[in-house]
């Protein structure tokens, strides 16, 4: 099969599954408590969708050092997700290890979209 460049960033794959992270975060945050609409709940959702909107503004930009500095934010966001998920875990306010799964492959997903980039 033949790679057709893509045109849009909802036609990259890492794309796709950050938006289906944060989508899936957004559904299991409703069960966190209500003290933590403004703590925890607020920070995930802002980290989460951070990823996604990176990678959407970094296809956009001309230069590959460009792409990949907003990459690299975006890497960062997703850091950051992982770290809220532990932290939902340690308090039990839920089961988020598929959350974890998904977080994790979208993070092998960049770092290979990074290193195309950089190739």
């Amino acid at each position: 099969m033949k790679n057709i460049p893509a045109k849009s960033f909802k036609d990259l794959i890492v794309w796709q599954k950050a938006h289906e992270l944060v989508i899936s975060i957004y559904r299991i945050i409703t069960q966190f408590p209500k003290e933590e609409l403004y703590g925890l709940t607020s920070q995930i959702r802002r980290s989460s969708a951070s990823v996604a909107a990176n990678i959407a503004e970094a296809f956009k930009k001309r230069s590959g050092l460009d792409k990949l500095r907003i990459l690299n934010i975006a890497q960062g966001s997703l850091s950051e997700t992982q770290y809220h998920l532990v932290l939902a875990a340690d308090l039990r306010y839920g089961d988020v290890s598929l959350l974890e799964m998904k977080a994790e492959e979208v993070s092998k997903l960049l770092e290979s979209y990074m290193k195309a980039i950089r190739n």
